[in-house]
């Protein structure tokens, strides 16, 4: 008989509270909600009990992080270091070189990442087994109101809020793009995670008034073949900086984590 995952979610937010629903609702084969650790106290809106992160790592054998870059910075590996495994959706942390190889280092926990808003980086990930993908591009698109920055300028931030259609907003690399949007470039470091080189990936952030679906394009290619993939999201309604899909890629890595047949890895 399989062991049911005992699981405790961080971020009780737009991510967070899909995920959890779904494990009590036992829509999760295998996987169970234990607790739920929030800055915030959630009272009766949480349907498990709230506690410390301590207490989490206590308690579950696997942690869903779903409340941001910090709390992966701050908590990762002393997760993998208690022997719990971690499931992250904050991508963008690993943007931090020494961060990423600690928690690649860490143990006895095991590390994993789920791809979020995009498709295709399981075949980038095969790809890059042949040999470097020589050019990578993302472009990403979103409303301007959830692209704002407190670093951005006064010409800025006028240009974006008055275009009548695209601007480009930020082009850089997959190292320094996600610093600059920590809610809303998961995506860039993903991709990046996939080809193995944060400094391979060219991103381009654009803000669109007419982009009522979130649109990420990626074009990649090398010796081996040339690969274009584009997906077109709602935001999610409660928070529009993430795509609404986002926790139910979650949800699908957890499914794989429990040990759901079916599963295409």
């Amino acid at each position: 008989m399989s062991t049911v995952r005992k699981v405790g979610v961080v971020g009780w937010g737009a991510i967070g509270r899909v995920v959890g629903t779904a494990l009590v609702e036992g829509r999760v084969q295998g996987a169970e909600l234990v607790c739920v650790v929030d800055n915030r106290p959630l009272g009766e809106a949480a349907p498990a009990r709230q506690v410390s992160f301590e207490e989490a790592l206590d308690a579950c054998d696997l942690i869903v992080e779903a409340a941001g870059q910090g709390v992966v910075r701050e908590w990762g590996t002393r997760v993998l270091e208690s022997g719990t495994d971690l499931l992250i959706a904050s991508t963008g942390a690993l943007t931090d070189d020494e961060l990423a190889k600690r928690l690649l280092a860490a143990g006895p926990g095991r590390v994993y990442f789920t791809g979020g808003a995009v498709g295709g980086l399981d075949l980038l990930q095969a790809v890059r087994s042949l040999g470097p993908l020589t050019e990578v591009r993302l472009t990403t698109t979103k409303l301007p109101s959830t692209l704002e920055q407190p670093w951005m300028g006064e010409e800025l931030l006028h240009r974006m809020r008055t275009a009548t259609g695209p601007v480009e907003v930020m082009s850089g690399t997959a190292r320094d793009v996600p610093v600059s949007f920590p809610k809303s470039t998961n995506v860039a470091a993903s991709v990046a995670l996939a080809v193995g080189d944060l400094d391979a990936v060219r991103v381009q952030v654009v803000a669109d008034p007419a982009a009522h679906h979130t649109r990420h394009v990626i074009e990649a290619s090398g010796a081996y073949g040339s690969y274009r993939f584009e997906v077109a999201h709602l935001p999610d309604p409660g928070n529009p900086a993430t795509s609404q899909v986002v926790p139910y890629a979650v949800l699908r890595s957890l499914a794989a984590l429990a040990g759901r047949t079916g599963q295409i890895l």
